[in-house]
C-alpha cells in the first residue's frame, strides 16, 4: 500500500509539473493564459520591482538548496528516498505557480519589433528554446529527472539503477542544453518590457551561477569521466567538440 501511495504521489507531482511547464510557455510568451509576464495585475503595480525580485529569489533559493547533495542527505531522513525527487519537482512547481500568480507586470517597453520580419523569427526562436528544453530531458532520462522512474521502480520493489553518463545529440556540443534552451526562450521575444528584461536577466544570472554549482556535483558523481567531458565540450555556448570521439556513450 505504501509503494502504491508513493507511485500515485509521483504521478500527481509529475502532472502538476507538466501543467506548470506548459503554463510557463504561455506566461513568458504572453500566450493566451490568464496571467502572463506582461499582463494580469494581481496585486497592482505598486512595489513591482521588489515583489518580482522576491519571487525570483524564492525560486532560486528553493531550486538551488533542494538540489544540493548535502540537503538531500538530510531531507531523505524526513522524506522517503523513493519520493525525494517527486517532492523536489512538486515544490519547484508550487514556487513557480506562486511566481506566476503574484508576478507584477512592468510594461515599459525596451524594444518592440512590431510588424517587421523579426517578429516571426523571434517567436520561432522562442518555441525552439522550449523544444530544446523538453527534448533535452528525454535525451537523458526524462522520467528519472522528474521522479517517475523512482516511484515506478519502488512500486515494483526494485532499486533505482545508478545513472549512466551519456552524451546524446545536444550533449555532444554543449554540456547544459536544457539551460541553453531556457536562456533562448527567456530572451527571444518581439516585445521586451522592463518586467520581461528583469525576468530574463535574473534567470540568466541564476542559471550561470547554478551551472557552476551543478558541475561540482557532477564531477563528484562521475569523476574523471566528467572532467574529460568538461575539457572537450563547451559549457553553455554550442561549439564543435574539441575531439571527434570525445566520450563513448554508455548505454
Amino acid at each position: 500500500m505504501k509503494r502504491l501511495i508513493f507511485f500515485l504521489y509521483g504521478i500527481i507531482s509529475y502532472l502538476i509539473f507538466f501543467a506548470t511547464f506548459l503554463y510557463a510557455i504561455g506566461f513568458v510568451g504572453n500566450l493566451s493564459v490568464p496571467k502572463a509576464i506582461d499582463y494580469g495585475f494581481q496585486g497592482g503595480t505598486e512595489a513591482a520591482l521588489i515583489v518580482n525580485l522576491l519571487l525570483l529569489s524564492l525560486f532560486a533559493i528553493q531550486h538551488s538548496v533542494m538540489a544540493r547533495q548535502g540537503f538531500k542527505k538530510w531531507w531523505t531522513k524526513i522524506v522517503p528516498k523513493q519520493i525525494e525527487r517527486s517532492t523536489y519537482v512538486l515544490f519547484s512547481s508550487v514556487v513557480l505557480i506562486l511566481l506566476f500568480y503574484f508576478w507584477r507586470p512592468m510594461t515599459g517597453t525596451i524594444w518592440n519589433t512590431g510588424e517587421t520580419f523579426l517578429t516571426p523569427v523571434l517567436i520561432t526562436i522562442y518555441f525552439l528554446g522550449w523544444i530544446i528544453v523538453l527534448t533535452g530531458t528525454f535525451l537523458i532520462n526524462h522520467f528519472n529527472l522528474f521522479g517517475l522512474q523512482q516511484v515506478y521502480l519502488s512500486l515494483k520493489n526494485r532499486e533505482v539503477p545508478h545513472p549512466k553518463f551519456v552524451t546524446p545529440f545536444y550533449y555532444k556540443f554543449v554540456r547544459h542544453p536544457l539551460m541553453l534552451g531556457f536562456i533562448i526562450a527567456f530572451w527571444a521575444t518581439p516585445v521586451m518590457t522592463i518586467g520581461h528584461l528583469l525576468f530574463a536577466l535574473a534567470t540568466t544570472g541564476y542559471i550561470l551561477i547554478a551551472i557552476q554549482i551543478e558541475e561540482r556535483d557532477l564531477v563528484g558523481f562521475h569523476g574523471e569521466e566528467y572532467k574529460r567531458y568538461q575539457r572537450e565540450v563547451s559549457q553553455i555556448i554550442p561549439m564543435p567538440p574539441r575531439k571527434h570521439d570525445i566520450i563513448e556513450n554508455i548505454r
